[in-house]
């Protein structure tokens, strides 16, 4: 009980406005991490330093000395819907902070140890205002401790992190208007427990190769799918909402002041339950990322795309209306194509600011949700993310 609020606390006090936070690819963010999210999310096998803990455990290998690394990242999303003759309408839940601290030390002799607690997903809108919008308000946020252990010899790096995860949810919606019973039951949140497996190997004159694992999370939001699904459909479900798998690859060279990552990742959002039921697709996830790094700068750019988890499902399925309406009306995750521009300066040996910048360009789409009718969606989003980073 203790342990649950004092994450509720720590939720609470680094939310700003709406408490409702987006995220990029699916309910994910792009990258763990300023500077890796200057460069587009590239990082499997480009090392950060402390921020790469959960983004590949067995790059904290690199960290030169004790680092501590804590920020955070304010999101701006703008999604706009439009059903049953509402018009356009703006959700209110268009500003978010989600926070970081990563820590990495090493033990000598080939062994280091890290550990860390990230906002790593959210998502949700807040259209309480709006009767032909059902009134819908969703919220999802999540948050992660790792503490990765890694080892280190001849060029070949590898560790594991385990993982804990916090979760919270709330699905409210009131569609009686149209016959849909007023549906919500607060926040309801769970713990999950998962790890991350990483690997990377110095081949040589500047070229780096990284290989990454992430389990799925295992999560329970009681009386939040149930309820919704029950209420809208007629049919029983768990509240099973369990975050899924991710792996991937990655490689990165340097040439004196000039380095590239490149990165692939799959996130398996077909195999977690939940996601599973909404018919939400698997992400083949592509990121690419330069930076240039001078005495006491540093200077990034990136780019990131993967195609929509959320798809317009087969009408002719029944239950697949109501599905269609859920997907594009509370839990929008459709951004697909991710612009990033990242820098550093460096005030001493110890202390350094990192700063990024990230857009997703607006995503449109129109789904069926029943005879004659139809949801449409706009989703953009701007963030800005800062962080301190202090070397002992």
């Amino acid at each position: 009980m203790l342990q649950k609020i004092l994450v509720r606390g720590i939720l609470a006090s680094m939310v700003l406005g709406s408490s409702a936070a987006y995220a990029t690819n699916g309910d994910t963010l792009i990258g763990v991490g300023v500077k890796t999210r200057g460069m587009g999310g590239a990082g499997i096998a480009f090392s950060q330093g402390a921020e790469s803990s959960l983004l590949n455990p067995a790059l904290i290998t690199d960290v030169k000395s004790d680092e501590i690394s804590f920020g955070a990242t304010v999101f701006m999303p703008t999604i706009e819907t439009n059903m049953m003759g509402s018009g356009k309408v703006k959700s209110d839940a268009d500003i978010s902070l989600i926070p970081e601290v990563s820590l990495a030390h090493s033990f000598g002799n080939g062994w280091y140890i890290g550990t860390g607690m990230w906002g790593t997903a959210g998502m949700g809108v807040d259209f309480k205002g709006t009767p032909q919008l059902m009134k819908m308000r969703t919220q999802l946020q999540l948050m992660q401790f790792a503490v990765p252990v890694a080892y280190k010899t001849s060029g070949f790096s590898i560790a594991i992190a385990p993982i804990v995860q916090y979760g919270s949810l709330d699905i409210a919606f009131d569609g009686t208007g149209i016959g849909i019973p007023k549906t919500g039951n607060g926040v309801s949140d769970d713990f999950g427990f998962g790890a991350s497996v990483g690997l990377t190997y110095d081949v040589g004159n500047g070229l780096k190769l990284g290989a990454v694992y992430k389990s799925q999370v295992k999560m329970t939001y009681k009386g939040q799918i149930s309820q919704a699904v029950m209420n809208t459909m007629g049919v029983v479900v768990d509240d099973h909402l369990d975050q899924p798998a991710e792996y991937g690859i990655g490689m990165a060279y340097t040439s004196g002041p000039h380095s590239v990552a490149i990165d692939y990742k799959r996130i398996a959002w077909s195999d977690a339950a939940g996601y599973d039921f909404f018919g939400w697709e698997d992400q083949d996830i592509f990121a690419v990322g330069y930076e240039y790094a001078a005495a006491n700068w540093a200077f990034r750019l990136g780019y990131n795309h993967a195609t929509s988890p959320v798809q317009e499902l087969d009408m002719t399925i029944p239950g697949n209306a109501f599905k269609n309406v859920f997907n594009l009306l509370g839990f929008p995750a459709t951004a697909e194509d991710h612009y990033t521009v990242g820098g550093s300066y460096r005030f001493s040996d110890q202390l350094v600011l990192d700063l990024a910048v990230v857009y997703a360009t607006k995503s449109s789409n129109t789904f069926n949700s029943g005879t004659g009718f139809q949801i449409a969606n706009d989703h953009s989003e701007v963030s800005a993310s800062f962080q301190l980073t202090y070397n002992f």
